[in-house]
């Protein structure tokens, strides 16, 4: 985990975040389906100059940091600073941002013209041929820049393969201390406002395809009806899972055969993406009438998740939030700790451009929470052999506190609302 001075840095400046943004359903208007995947509705994507803001923060952190660059390869964190949309392969894409002055971006010579068409900041392109070294290029480019007696910070997912070559040619490599880290947990009103109108499309996709569950459906039924319904909104529908009957006891699923029956639980945990923000809730019923302890499970989650919520403020402990779930679970019985019948997962996890990203929300996390950090509330209950209950919705913290993304359903009667 990262050190929480580390995260404090990345924190400052936000501390007079306040959204201007409205509660749930803010973009209720986008929500509804045009026929056409329509996202004329939808909030702007990110442009250049927030990009270029991004960057001055990160450049201010790298000199606070001692270092004199740092390397981001292609996949969020190059789409978060320069708006190259790229993947990863064996072919190495990345950009090096300099403690001062413009970025530099390597990519291979045949795949210059593709790259340029996302880049959005101004950049130096160097392109490397299929028999040629892109760390010796990346090295020459910082000696020539003067920043080669200081070390190249180095993106935390960033691969071996990159950081090896790169050593290999005489660069100083580290970690990059948490830079990227600590610009992208804290989301600007542009990123919050895109966000929100992927949790309410996605709201609105799960209300238009509960009446249409049958019986006999499966899980790859369901899930897709849910992603056509979230295109259809404007969405890029990234995940459905759906869990049925027994498979629901089991967070990630089961790869047995399911279907819809009566009286059995129906878990779905599904999400779209706006202009690369995305959105992650999950909601669970039962098809029929819920038993005893179906409805019990469920009214506990529920009351998980509030206390959850209410137990997160600006400069409380990430992990905090974990205790708060966890402990109203063993005082009803369950668990105790990650034991099962019980919670056996993690609280929450950050969310952004990623699906899973900091900050998590489990025990012992000391990041301080603030304002812009958003994250999912998700302590579900599950009992193998039985079924499982998860409730999912996503938060983000304001200067006044946490604010909902979607709002829980009110009963296992009314689980979208």
């Amino acid at each position: 985990m990262l050190a929480r001075r580390e995260l404090l840095i990345g924190a400052a400046g936000a501390a007079a975040f306040a959204s201007p943004f409205r509660e749930y359903g803010a973009w209720a208007a986008a929500a509804e389906p045009s026929g056409r995947g329509d996202r004329s509705a939808l909030p702007p994507p990110i442009g250049p100059e927030e990009r270029l803001h991004r960057i001055a923060k990160a450049q201010t952190l790298m000199r606070d940091a001692g270092l004199g660059a740092i390397l981001v390869e292609a996949g969020s964190s190059l789409d978060y600073f320069t708006g190259i949309q790229w993947w990863r392969s064996e072919r190495l894409t990345a950009a090096i941002l300099p403690a001062e002055g413009e970025a530099l971006v390597v990519t291979p010579f045949f795949e210059e013209p593709s790259v340029r068409e996302t880049l959005q900041i101004p950049a130096e392109v160097r392109t490397w041929q299929e028999d040629g070294s892109p760390a010796a290029m990346i090295a020459d480019w910082l000696t020539a820049r003067g920043l080669g007696d200081r070390p190249l910070g180095v993106e935390e997912t960033v691969r071996y393969f990159a950081v090896d070559a790169l050593s290999k040619a005489g660069v100083e490599t580290g970690s990059d201390r948490g830079v990227v880290r600590a610009c992208r947990i804290v989301k600007s009103p542009a990123e919050i406002a895109l966000m929100q109108a992927a949790n309410d499309l996605t709201v609105a996709a799960y209300r238009e395809i509960w009446p249409q569950i049958e019986a006999g459906m499966t899980p790859a039924d369901i899930g897709a009806v849910m992603a056509a319904a979230m295109k259809r909104r404007g969405g890029s529908p990234e995940f459905t899972l759906v869990l049925l009957g027994e498979a629901s006891a089991y967070p990630h699923g089961s790869g047995k055969p399911q279907q819809v029956r009566e009286g059995e639980v129906v878990l779905m945990d599904c999400g779209a993406s706006v202009h690369g923000y995305e959105s992650d809730i999950s909601r669970s019923f039962v098809y029929g009438d819920p038993s005893r302890e179906q409805r019990r499970v469920w009214n506990l989650v529920r009351q998980g998740q509030q206390r959850v919520f209410e137990a997160a403020a600006n400069g409380v402990p990430a992990g905090t939030l974990d205790d708060a779930a966890r402990d109203f679970y063993t005082s009803e019985g369950f668990g105790p700790d990650y034991a099962l019948p019980g919670l056996s997962h993690r609280t929450g996890h950050g969310i952004g451009m990623d699906g899973h990203e900091p900050v998590y929300i489990v025990r012992g996390n000391e990041t301080a929470l603030a304002p812009g950090m958003c994250f999912s509330n998700e302590p579900g209950l599950y009992l193998p052999g039985k079924f499982g209950i998860r409730l999912e919705d996503c938060m983000y913290m304001t200067a006044d506190g946490p604010r909902w993304f979607s709002l829980p359903p009110p009963s296992i009667d009314q689980p979208f609302g």
